[in-house]
């Protein structure tokens, strides 16, 4: 499966970096994985650029309001999508204004990293770490415990 993530920006703060970075590494390693930081700007403009970019996959915004999922539901949700041969999964995570109404309405999904407000370099770090774990707990790896 085909992963793209889109975030509007990309993270100032140094920790972030290079999280963002090796987890890109170790995700590479497991399944395709791009990441794309769109410029910010105007809020309608980055919208439709996600959706432009997240044409021909399953689009996914990521939302305080969104759908919960543990650690062990998502690798399942992930193996679930391969089994039904989805060819791509796009994750949108917003700016520091988050994603308006029109582009939450324009998914197919919506997910949820935390009931708490996460700023958006710190959801960022959060999401790759949990699909690298997601993609762990599938393959037999020893990173997740339970």
């Amino acid at each position: 499966m085909h992963w793209k993530i889109v975030t509007v920006g990309k993270p100032s703060l140094g920790w972030a970096r290079e999280a963002v970075e090796d987890y890109l590494q170790r995700l590479t390693r497991m399944t395709k994985v791009e990441w794309i930081a769109l410029k910010p700007g105007r809020a309608v403009e980055i919208e439709a650029r996600m959706l432009e970019l997240g044409r021909g996959h399953l689009c996914i915004a990521l939302d305080e309001r969104g759908k919960e999922r543990r650690s062990v539901e998502l690798a399942r949700w992930i193996a679930d999508r391969e089994m039904s041969s989805t060819k791509g999964v796009c994750l949108f995570v917003g700016g520091s204004d988050g994603h308006g109404d029109a582009l939450r309405q324009a998914v197919q999904e919506t997910w949820s990293l935390s009931r708490l407000t996460l700023q958006h370099e710190l959801a960022l770090v959060v999401l790759m770490e949990q699909i690298y774990r997601a993609y762990s707990i599938h393959r037999g790896d020893p990173y997740h415990r339970e």
